[in-house]
């Protein structure tokens, strides 16, 4: 399903089966959890499922302002740390492989790692639509806001030293969090909601030194109720409130826009460069069929509007005929002008992604 998105049939037997599902889940994500989402290139499937749960009614993303001010004040600096690292680590390899390596592998991995670094920039691209995306989905969530009572338990809790207090750090936007939530679980509802409490956070949070899917003992009152539960990944979460439906709704929402590597792109322009050099080749041709150009003798002064020397022409009636046996003439044209068009614009885009300016994409 790489690349496409889900088909409107599957789509609608997707929404029907949810339907006959009782519950909503009403979640509460840390402000790591939705970080770590938007710098995950592949992330894009559990973002689209968030927005497809949320839109059938059976998700509420509890979202406290504190969330949506972390995760903007954050992005920046997730952004500018995601760049530095994968071009950073790309350099130093190919500094190491550049210097130390030897035989056929060098020149392979190299080219391999070219690649990697020229897709940098896309794969940071990607990122910045998963943060964009994921603003959407927090601002379209249910707000939750302080009260005067949950903020006194806060303190109580800091002055106890209790979790997320116990590490003797400044944990006050943790304990606010989890304070918010066990305010939300006691609310009215429907007895068959559910509420979960999801975080990467494991020091503060989790058990320490044990299992870090459970929460610290400090914390675990606030999951007692069997319909309260504690997750350290939102893909987890989801999948323990759906079970019956993940296979289905995961698989068509499994799409993401992979950059195309240099070794996809390379072949593809060099076949366009020959269809555009051979559609002008054609042209040249017809001009000197009809006389408008005329074939001269090497030695002779040319004007290079009206004249070709014979040795350029007879190199490039050589050239033409090989990309006859290497495409097969139905590839090469003749082309319409919409098709000209399109073939022209295919080979100036692909040529400019690879560092040209506009003015010179054409040049064939």
């Amino acid at each position: 399903m790489d690349g496409q998105r889900p088909s409107g049939e599957r789509s609608q037997q997707i929404s029907e089966q949810a339907k006959t599902l009782p519950g909503v889940l009403r979640l509460m994500a840390d402000t790591c959890i939705w970080l770590d989402l938007a710098r995950n290139i592949s992330g894009e499937p559990l973002i689209a499922a968030c927005r497809v749960l949320t839109h059938q009614g059976r998700l509420e993303l509890l979202v406290p302002p504190l969330v949506i001010d972390e995760f903007e004040r954050n992005q920046a600096r997730v952004q500018a740390d995601m760049t530095r690292s994968l071009s950073a680590s790309f350099s130093r390899v190919r500094a190491a492989i550049d210097e130390y390596g030897q035989g056929h592998g060098r020149a392979t991995a190299l080219d391999q790692l070219d690649d990697l670094m020229h897709r940098v920039p896309l794969m940071n691209q990607m990122a910045v639509k998963n943060f964009g995306e994921i603003r959407e989905l927090l601002n379209s969530g249910h707000v939750v806001e302080l009260t005067p009572a949950i903020k006194d338990r806060v303190l109580i809790r800091a002055l106890e030293k209790r979790a997320p207090f116990h590490r003797g750090k400044n944990s006050v936007a943790d304990a606010l969090l989890i304070e918010l939530y066990a305010d939300i679980t006691t609310c009215d509802g429907s007895p068959e909601d559910a509420f979960r409490f999801v975080t990467s956070n494991t020091k503060d949070f989790s058990l320490p030194d044990g299992d870090t899917r459970q929460p610290h003992p400090d914390l675990a009152p606030f999951f007692a109720n069997p319909r309260s539960h504690y997750h350290t990944s939102l893909a987890t979460a989801l999948s323990a409130h759906f079970p019956d439906e993940q296979d289905d709704l995961f698989a068509e929402l499994d799409y993401h826009e992979e950059p195309r590597s240099l070794d996809e792109i390379r072949p593809v322009l060099d076949k366009l460069w020959d269809q555009v050099w051979y559609n002008r080749h054609k042209n040249l041709e017809y001009r000197i069929r009809t006389g408008e150009v005329t074939v001269v003798d090497d030695s002779r002064a040319t004007d290079p509007q009206r004249t070709v020397t014979r040795g350029v022409w007879e190199r490039a009636q050589a050239a033409a005929r090989r990309r006859e046996e290497q495409y097969g003439v139905d590839e090469l044209g003749p082309w319409s002008d919409f098709d000209w068009g399109m073939l022209s614009g295919k080979m100036s885009a692909l040529r400019w992604v690879l560092g040209e300016d506009w003015e010179s994409t054409l040049d064939t």
